[in-house]
C-alpha cells in the first residue's frame, strides 16, 4: 500500500515537473541597420548605422541570450559596406542568424552569391530549434528581381509577379518578393516536424504579412493558406517596413520591427523573453515595448 502511495506521489511530482518546465530564453533582435556609406534619404541615416549597431551590440551583450537575430537589410547597397557592419556583428556573444533582405542583394550580380556567403549562410532559407519552439527563417526574395539568381527563379519571379497584376495589389512593387513553390512545401515539412515533435512555431522574414500595405510578400496568401491549419503557428517576426507595425490574426501575432537606420536621433532594437505562456518584447528607443499572449 505504501509502495503505490510513493508510486502516486512520484508520478504526480513528474507529471507537473514537465507540465511547469521552464522553457524561458532571450533573444535580440534588430532590423533594417541598413548601412552605406550615403547621403540622407528618406530620413534614413545611412552613415548612423555603425554606431547605433555598435551600441545595439553592447546592450545585448549585458545579457545572457540564447541568439540574436537581424530581420533583413543589413546593407543598403555596395558589397563593401559589408566591411564595415560585419566586424561590429562579430562582436556578439550570442548566437547569431541573419534574414536576407532585398537592399542586402543591392551589389554587383556577380557579387549576389557572395553576400549569402559573407553573412554566414549555408542556406537561403533554414530553420533552427530553441528549447521548445521550431523558428523558420524565410527567404522573401526567393522569387525577386533583385534575389533571384538562378534563370528558372528569374523566370518564376516574371510568372508570379504576371499573374498577380490584374488583382491591383498595393504590395506589387519590385522591391518586394514571393517564396518558390520549392520554399512553400519545404514549410510545410517544417510544420509537419514542428507538431511532430510538439514545437511552438516561429517565422522570421525580411517582408511582412499583416497588415496590408505595399510592403508585403508577393503570394501572402498561399502563405496564409498553407498555416492556417497549423495552430502551433504562434508569431511572424519581421522588418521591411521601418515604421513597424503589430497584427493579432487567428492567434498569430504579426510584429514589423522599427528600422534602425531611420531618423537623425534615434536608434531601435530590441530584448525579448520568451516563457511558456508570453512574450516579452522590451523596445529601446523607437522600438515599443510589447507583450504577446500566447493561445
Amino acid at each position: 500500500m505504501k509502495k503505490s502511495i510513493l508510486f502516486l506521489i512520484l508520478a504526480i511530482c513528474l507529471l507537473s515537473c514537465k507540465k511547469n518546465k521552464d522553457n524561458s530564453f532571450k533573444i535580440g533582435v534588430i532590423a533594417d541597420c541598413q548601412y552605406c556609406d550615403c547621403a540622407v534619404k528618406w530620413d534614413r541615416y545611412y552613415t548612423k548605422a555603425p554606431q547605433r549597431l555598435k551600441e545595439a551590440i553592447a546592450i545585448l551583450n549585458k545579457d545572457s541570450l540564447n541568439y540574436s537575430i537581424h530581420l533583413g537589410d543589413f546593407i543598403d547597397k555596395g558589397f563593401k559596406s559589408l566591411d564595415t557592419v560585419l566586424p561590429l556583428w562579430e562582436e556578439l556573444k550570442s548566437k547569431s542568424y541573419h534574414v536576407l533582405g532585398n537592399h542586402d542583394f543591392e551589389v554587383n550580380d556577380s557579387l549576389k552569391a557572395k553576400v549569402i556567403q559573407r553573412l554566414n549562410l549555408t542556406e537561403r532559407y533554414y530553420s533552427f530549434i530553441e528549447k521548445d519552439w521550431r523558428f523558420i527563417v524565410l527567404d522573401g526574395n526567393d522569387l525577386s528581381f533583385h534575389g533571384a539568381l538562378s534563370e528558372e527563379k528569374k523566370k518564376q519571379t516574371h510568372a508570379v509577379f504576371n499573374s498577380l497584376k490584374n488583382k491591383k495589389l498595393p504590395y506589387l512593387e519590385k522591391w518586394n518578393g514571393a517564396l518558390s513553390s520549392n520554399q512553400l512545401s519545404w514549410i510545410q515539412t517544417e510544420l509537419d516536424l514542428a507538431v511532430k515533435n510538439k514545437q511552438k512555431v516561429g517565422f522570421y522574414c525580411h517582408f511582412p504579412i499583416f497588415p496590408i500595405d505595399k510592403h508585403n510578400l508577393w503570394n501572402r496568401d498561399e502563405f496564409l493558406a498553407l498555416i492556417k491549419p497549423y495552430k502551433n503557428v504562434k508569431i511572424f517576426f519581421n522588418g521591411h517596413n521601418h515604421e513597424g507595425a503589430y497584427q493579432m490574426e487567428n492567434n498569430v501575432h504579426y510584429v514589423t520591427f522599427k528600422g534602425m537606420v531611420d531618423s537623425e536621433d534615434s536608434s531601435a532594437f530590441a530584448k525579448i523573453q520568451f516563457d511558456n505562456d508570453t512574450i516579452s518584447i522590451q523596445g529601446f528607443y523607437r522600438e515599443p515595448s510589447r507583450k504577446l499572449v500566447l493561445k
